[in-house]
């Protein structure tokens, strides 16, 4: 992870230029143009739904618990959180709560690969749509 020059008091750091607002935008423009998705806050932070039941993406611009760093919690496919873990510790890890379900961590106070986030995002999307949602998403990327 690159090092970058963060703001913000105790338990809130972003990166330089990147705010609260800008966090929640570029997340709901990934996840809200994947099919049937909707969005409400669960648990006091902006969360993404399938079909307005399945819940796929949490987003916690301002840290959760011991986390205080802003990040993301993505469904995963099945292995997938011990491999990203394994590939990189520093901007990967097993968040609580989900992760015992294999949900993965993911930092956004670095520099933040937005298109990387949006195939985590689509991955954690096939892990709990139905299959045919999932089709509909195939024959939309074509």
């Amino acid at each position: 992870m690159a090092a970058v020059r963060l703001v913000g008091g105790a338990g809130l750091c972003h990166p330089v230029g990147v705010t609260r607002t800008d966090l929640v935008a570029q997340t709901r423009t990934i996840c809200e143009a994947l099919p049937e998705v909707t969005e409400r806050l669960s648990h006091g932070t902006p969360t993404w739904f399938v079909r307005g039941r399945t819940a796929f993406v949490m987003l916690w611009p301002d840290g959760h618990h011991r986390d205080e760093f802003p990040h993301l919690w993505c469904a995963a496919p099945q292995g997938e959180q011990a491999a990203l873990i394994a590939a990189d510790p520093d901007r990967f890890f097993r968040p609580p709560y989900v992760g015992h379900r294999g949900w993965v961590g993911v930092r956004l106070d670095g520099d933040v690969d937005w298109a990387e986030i949006a195939e985590l995002c689509i991955d954690a999307y096939r892990a709990v749509a139905p299959q045919r949602l999932v089709a509909r998403l195939d024959e939309s990327r074509g």
